[in-house]
């Protein structure tokens, strides 16, 4: 199983693509709590808001709060 190779070649100025929209979808808002953070549990990104931290095999981490399932039902 090959993977397919890529259409796209390194531009003069190091540029690769020249479609591709600049920027990152999660980049930080204006307001600190307004940002996004990827859940520990389940990796989707969430609101700072809608996040809680948990301590997970001894380092606390961004989870979800109350829950990823309880969130996931309400966002459905």
């Amino acid at each position: 199983m090959s993977r397919s190779d890529a259409k796209t070649t390194v531009l003069a100025d190091g540029l690769r693509y020249k479609s591709k929209v600049p920027g990152s979808p999660f980049a930080a808002s204006a307001s600190f709590g307004a940002a996004t953070m990827s859940c520990f549990m389940c990796g989707k990104h969430r609101p700072r808001s809608q996040m809680g931290t948990r301590k997970v095999m001894g380092k606390s981490h961004a989870v979800c709060s109350p829950s990823c399932k309880a969130l996931d039902e309400v966002a459905a």
